[in-house]
């Protein structure tokens, strides 16, 4: 009797599972407002939630998020660990499903996501293989599809994102919930682990946080108008010296996007 091929076992390591309804609200926001176009234009808009965690609720509000810019589209939830997996075979229906996997993405028939959304994943990894795991990741999109992989708060109130093509990291999105702002170097403890090691003097993103904080104090007048006017002020001078890839309509819903070559770590 021919021997059977053991399934391979899954690229990666198992997470901690925290998760939160609306944790990734302003993340999925966002994919819907700049990948949206791109997702109704694909013939096969599928989009994997990646280690979403111990439970499904960031899948399954990725699926009504992203229905609301591409009608049809699709989500597939895929955690490393099969017990989470098991749990979250309930909530499937029509568009939405869940599968065990890992950094190899296993999509049934070929199918290759136009939209893989990574978030409080590559924590727990060495800033030494971050790299190599954008990689492969990039390696496994469709066409023209994105990576968005990053960390946020428990309750999403902050959170530093960092978007992927083909070609490699893009921008470097900062967003929060206004009034639970202080500064905006705030936002630090949330930058992605291929950043979070790099806030030190001399690395680009530790200068882009200190002027951020600096258009920040200097726009305290407007704080008397509301703090996303004042959000809108800081940014709009901080504009002036780095090349942000939004505009005010973006602002305005606290979040500011800046190029990646302006904030990417100097070779150690």
């Amino acid at each position: 009797m021919a021997s059977r091929t053991p399934p391979s076992r899954p690229v990666g390591a198992v997470t901690r599972g925290t998760t939160n309804p609306n944790r990734l609200r302003r993340m999925d926001r966002w994919i819907t407002a700049v990948h949206g176009p791109e997702l109704r234009r694909s013939h096969d808009p599928v989009a994997v939630d990646l280690g979403y965690g111990a439970a499904p609720w960031t899948a399954v509000e990725l699926l009504g998020r992203l229905r609301t810019a591409a009608p049809a589209a699709e989500v597939v939830g895929i955690e490393i660990e099969p017990a989470r997996v098991a749990a979250a075979k309930p909530y499937e229906r029509d568009g939405l499903a869940f599968r065990h996997g890992g950094f190899e993405v296993p999509l049934p028939s070929g199918r290759r996501p136009a939209l893989i959304r990574a978030a409080n994943v590559l924590r727990q990894y060495d800033e030494e293989q971050v790299a190599a795991v954008w990689a492969r990741l990039c390696g496994r999109l469709a066409p023209g599809g994105l990576l968005v992989e990053g960390t946020c708060d428990e309750i999403g109130r902050r959170h530093v994102w960092v978007a992927l093509g083909a070609g490699g990291p893009r921008t470097v999105t900062f967003a929060t919930r206004l009034g639970s702002l202080d500064r905006p170097s705030d936002l630090a403890e949330r930058l992605p682990k291929a950043l979070i090691h790099r806030n030190v003097p001399g690395e680009p993103v530790h200068a882009f946080l200190r002027d951020f904080d600096r258009a920040w104090a200097a726009a305290a007048p407007y704080a008397s108008l509301g703090a996303r006017q004042r959000w809108i002020k800081a940014v709009r001078d901080l504009s002036a010296d780095w090349p942000l890839a939004d505009g005010e309509r973006r602002w305005r819903q606290g979040e500011v996007t800046v190029n990646w070559a302006a904030l990417q770590p100097r070779t150690a």
